[in-house]
C-alpha cells in the first residue's frame, strides 16, 4: 500500500510494475517466486506498508494482482482493498482476513461490525483520528480484541487502513 513516491515490482511469474499512492498490490508467493522491489520514483523518497498476512492453505501456486483505489471512493467510509471473496472489486487474498482503507475529516465517520472473537487492527497512515474512544495520530496503531465494532470519529486529514482478522 504505497503512501506517496513509487514502488517498482518485478518477478519470476513476469509481472512488472511500478506502484503509485492510491494502489494496492498483493503478491502470493506461494510455492515459490523470486521478486523484487525498489524505489521507482527518480529523486524522491518512497513510503510504503508492506503488510504480510499468513496464507489459509499451504501449496498454491504464486499469484500477482494489482488494484486501483479510487480516492473519492475512501471519503468517509471504509472501503475493502483486500479479501478472501473479493468483495467489492478488492483484491483477492487467500487468508481470513480483510483489509478496509478509509479517509475521514471532520464530521465523516464510519462503523465496521466486527464478530468478538475476531481481532481487529487499526493503522492510522496519516492525520488525526478517534478510534473506539482511542485519539491515533499519525503512524499509531491500535489492536482491538473482543470487540463488535470498530467506530471511526473525528478525523483530521485522516488515512486509515482497518483489519478484521481471524483470531
Amino acid at each position: 500500500y504505497v503512501i506517496s513516491g513509487e514502488l517498482a515490482h518485478q518477478d519470476s511469474m513476469g509481472n512488472g510494475t511500478a506502484i503509485r499512492p492510491g494502489e494496492v498490490q498483493r503478491m502470493s508467493a506461494g510455492t515459490g517466486v523470486r521478486h523484487s522491489e525498489f524505489n521507482h520514483a527518480d529523486g524522491r523518497e518512497t513510503h510504503f506498508f508492506q503488510i504480510w498476512i499468513e496464507p489459509d492453505h499451504d501449496g498454491m501456486a504464486p499469484s500477482y494482482a494489482q488494484r486501483v483505489v479510487d480516492p473519492a471512493g475512501l471519503r468517509g467510509r471504509l472501503c475493502p482493498v483486500a479479501s478472501p471473496d473479493g468483495r467489492a472489486q478488492s483484491i483477492l487474498i487467500h487468508a481470513d482476513a480483510v483489509m478496509y482503507a478509509g479517509r475521514f475529516d471532520g464530521a465523516e465517520s464510519a462503523r465496521l461490525h466486527l464478530d468478538p472473537a475476531r481481532k481487529g487492527y487499526v493503522h492510522l497512515i496519516c492525520g488525526r483520528l478517534t478510534v473506539n474512544g482511542e485519539r491515533l495520530q499519525t503512524g499509531d496503531a491500535l489492536l482491538l480484541a473482543d470487540e463488535a465494532e470498530v467506530v471511526l470519529t473525528g478525523g483530521e486529514a485522516s488515512e486509515v487502513l482497518v483489519f478484521d482478522l481471524a483470531p
